[in-house]
């Protein structure tokens, strides 16, 4: 264990979420997702879990650690409901709050088909896949630039 790191979060997440640049994406996802498959493509190339998480507590323990791209005008992105565009489900104001939450201010998420979702997840740096039972709880967050103070 290490100070200020949440206990949620892997040697490996941690070492994935290090190795991502400004603009990578991370996926993460609920068990419905086909997270396996879709992860061989990703850069990182393979799949990280966070069992025992849902999606809500696992995002706001990652965006502990990386913060959202503010160079785009929608720095995450989540699956549509498939025959309903429009269609709202308890996942997306969940993570909206952790979202608003973790960045100060409203984040808006962009909503993507079925199938645009699954193609813009394997253009990820990496897929996380958490214990949540979804349905719909398939996001993407961008990843911004850490300000840090110079050596």
């Amino acid at each position: 264990m290490l100070k200020g790191i949440d206990q949620r979060l892997s040697a490996e997440i941690v070492y994935a979420l290090m190795q991502m640049g400004h603009g990578d994406d991370l996926v993460i996802c609920d068990i419905n997702h086909p997270a396996v498959t879709i992860a061989k493509e990703t850069t990182y190339g393979r799949l990280l879990d966070m069992a025992g998480c849902d999606i809500p507590t696992a995002t706001r323990a990652i965006l502990s650690l990386m913060p959202l791209d503010s160079f785009v005008p929608a720095p995450v992105k989540r699956m549509q409901v498939v025959g309903d565009p429009e269609g709202v489900v308890p996942i997306f104001g969940k993570m909206q709050k952790v979202l608003d939450a973790s960045n100060g201010a409203p984040v808006l998420i962009e909503a993507l088909e079925r199938f645009a979702f699954y193609e813009a997840a394997k253009r990820a740096f990496c897929i996380i896949r958490t214990a949540d039972s979804g349905p719909y709880g398939c996001f993407i967050l961008k990843k911004g630039v850490v300000d840090l103070a110079p050596l």
